[in-house]
């Protein structure tokens, strides 16, 4: 491929003007730096490293926006989920993989470049394995090989309803595994992740509802290695339930009985307290934060000023991808902080007088931890996850360095992001995936059954 030549760039070690890039077997091979165009060079803009979605239920996507009439007695997460295990009840196989690449191809047009998916959807309507126990892992494989999108798989382990390993609701159905199955469902993902460039895999213990306290133990003892994932203390009614089962809060019982490190993400972890904010830091595992699911669902407010003042860590995923764009998740972020604290520039600290620069810092190493790339960011050797952005576009017009981050981040608008590099191949071009017609196309196809049925 050319070299590559941008205006300006947020290289690892800060902002640098003129500079070129060069690539080799997808990765960032040379940087220089106060270099004049050539030739040879491919003409852009602004770079800035691609972003991690953290966590991804793709086939959510298919359902974002139908659920926003209010029902006879008042809407809450429970009643979204019972919602969304009718719409998974009608998917099939086709259907996951059409869903899963419009998702990953909206994705990749606003600036993620790795996805982290939270895969519990296993079996079939009737809650039968496939004959191909990764079939359904096998479609996301797909999917983001059709894309381009960098996967880290994450196979959910769920076999429970609620604390104390209550039985499975008919819903769950097509979740639900023991840890036998489920050993053999990771193998059988691993081995449909192979063909697939710079992948890696993962495990997700649902979450405290759905595991028991010696199941999450084994799956810990199988799994030494690699992300471990799950949702904790989204809601109220779980902190109470958690409460009452084990007399310890969910983050609580994690720190405290799993011992949650620095290959955790706990995904929400939204009802905290002061100790807990403490000990969650301490932990240096990630807390992964979904503003806009998180506001959508009605679920609370992270109270991130006090978690990033002691140094926690933080990435930011879409959840149920009711809306893709890393930009408005972390605008989310800054803007409930602001809500809650009725003042402006929560987020912003010192050594990060810009709130997007520190913002998007955190994200980016955040969210390479929670997804397990060792290496990331614009620096020799590190994948060449690029993303390009319009400095004439009126949100960053006349704008230099970190500005340009806080223009993306609060005012940008469609159109901002112009170009995508995975690996080095270019994946967006204009603001549209490249094979944006062909995957929207089948994507209608796919609503046009679900929504009809």
């Amino acid at each position: 491929m050319p070299s590559l030549w941008f205006e300006t760039a947020l290289l690892d070690e800060g902002w640098a003007s003129d500079v070129r890039l060069t690539v080799l077997d997808g990765r960032i091979a040379t940087i220089e730096r106060a270099v004049p165009l050539s030739a040879e060079d491919e003409d852009h803009g602004v770079a800035i490293p691609g972003l991690c979605n953290v966590h991804s239920h793709a086939f959510q996507r298919g359902m974002a926006g139908l659920t926003e009439n209010r029902g006879p007695l008042a809407d809450d997460f429970w009643t979204w989920r019972e919602w969304m295990y009718r719409f998974l009840d009608r998917m099939d196989p086709d259907d996951v993989q059409a869903i899963a690449a419009q998702a990953y191809a909206e994705m990749l047009q606003t600036g993620f470049t790795r996805v982290g998916e939270f895969h519990y959807l296993h079996h079939d309507p009737r809650g039968a394995p496939y004959s191909d126990l990764a079939e359904m892992a096998g479609r996301i494989v797909a999917a983001a090989s059709d894309t381009g999108i960098g996967l880290t798989l994450l196979p959910v382990f769920y076999a429970h309803a609620g604390f104390g390993g209550a039985p499975p609701a008919p819903g769950q159905r097509r979740f639900i595994n023991d840890l036998n199955r489920f050993e053999k469902l990771f193998d059988a993902s691993r081995a449909a992740l192979a063909p697939l460039a710079d992948a890696n895999l993962g495990i997700a213990p649902h979450s405290l509802r759905a595991v028991t306290p010696d199941e999450l133990s084994r799956l810990l003892e199988l799994f030494p290695s690699g992300p471990v994932h799950i949702h904790a203390a989204e809601q109220v009614r779980e902190v109470e339930e958690c409460l009452a089962w084990g007399g310890q809060r969910p983050v609580e019982w994690l720190l405290e009985h799993a011992h949650a490190d620095e290959r955790w993400c706990l995904i929400h972890a939204t009802h905290l307290t002061n100790a807990e904010v403490e000990r969650l830091a301490a932990s240096r595992a990630v807390a992964g934060l979904c503003p806009v699911t998180e506001a959508n669902l009605g679920d609370g407010i992270f109270p991130a000023d006090a978690f990033l003042t002691i140094g926690g860590r933080f990435a930011v995923g879409t959840d149920s991808n009711v809306l893709i764009d890393p930009a408005q998740e972390l605008r989310m972020l800054e803007y409930a902080q602001r809500l809650k604290a009725r003042a402006r520039n929560i987020l912003a600290s010192t050594s990060h007088a810009s709130t997007g620069a520190r913002l998007i810092t955190g994200a980016l190493a955040g969210g390479a931890q929670a997804l397990g790339q060792g290496v990331f960011g614009l620096k020799v050797g590190a994948p060449a996850d690029i993303v390009c952005l319009n400095p004439h576009h009126p949100s960053l017009y006349g704008r230099s360095r970190d500005a340009l981050i806080d223009g993306w981040l609060f005012s940008g608008t469609p159109g901002l992001v112009t170009t995508v590099w995975r690996l080095g191949e270019k994946v967006v071009r204009h603001g549209r995936h490249c094979d944006a017609e062909r995957i929207a196309a089948r994507y209608r196809l796919t609503l046009d059954k679900l929504i009809a049925s």
